[in-house]
């Protein structure tokens, strides 16, 4: 009998992880879709109640990646291996705290301009998501290992994107007439948001590493 079918065979029956990590992947989608509503808001009262309400969600997201660690320990048999587990719910989490990390700049620094720089970052970080999402919900069987893969190219693919309107942000940020404290704050921002992008590919590797050992 192949090892594939032995793991399987001794999988847990309630396949508890499958659904915390479910749960994660829907609570991103929520932070992305929030943080995108929010730099697309004209209304700047509206965008910083929209960006303070990410911490909610943050903290929704610890809780259930404390969940999976709890239940990490408390299981010995384990879908699939323990740190690739470990590693993924890190990663996940990772990218719910540099979102928030980005939204309390842009309150904190009070970056409420009409920015194309954000826009875009928003578009590439929600679109990320919604791929990472994919993968997440792919683990469950592994039946659709090809939309899983593609998947994680896209995010792959986002990510140099992210890093090639990093680099022309930088570009203008530095030939523009903005004051010094006003090019580090958007510095600061933009570095953030290209790190949540880097978090992605981060989760999408963890699962790719998954899918090559379980599929």
């Amino acid at each position: 009998m192949p090892l594939s079918s032995i793991l399987k065979f001794f999988m847990p029956k309630d396949r508890v992880f499958y659904g915390l990590f479910e749960d994660v992947s829907t609570t991103l989608i929520s932070m992305g879709e929030v943080f995108s509503k929010a730099v697309n808001e004209p209304d700047m009262a509206i965008r910083e109640k929209l960006l303070k309400s990410l911490e909610n969600l943050e903290h929704k997201n610890d809780d259930t990646t404390h969940s999976i660690f709890v239940e990490l320990g408390r299981n010995f048999i384990t879908p699939f291996d323990r740190e690739d587990i470990h590693y993924l719910a890190t990663s996940l989490d990772d990218v719910a705290d540099y979102i928030w990390g980005a939204a309390k700049r842009m309150v904190n620094y009070q970056i409420m301009d009409e920015d194309v720089t954000l826009h875009g970052f928003a578009d590439v970080i929600l679109k990320s998501i919604y791929a990472l999402n994919t993968c997440v919900r792919g683990l469950r069987d592994m039946k659709d290992l090809r939309a899983i893969t593609s998947a994680c190219v896209l995010i792959n693919s986002l990510e140099n994107d992210s890093d090639d309107m990093l680099d022309k942000a930088m570009m203008d940020l530095f030939n523009s007439q903005l004051s010094a404290v006003e090019i580090i704050k958007k510095k600061d921002l933009y570095q953030m948001l290209e790190t949540v992008t880097d978090k992605c590919e981060d989760a999408a590797n963890a699962i790719e590493s998954i899918i090559i050992k379980y599929a």
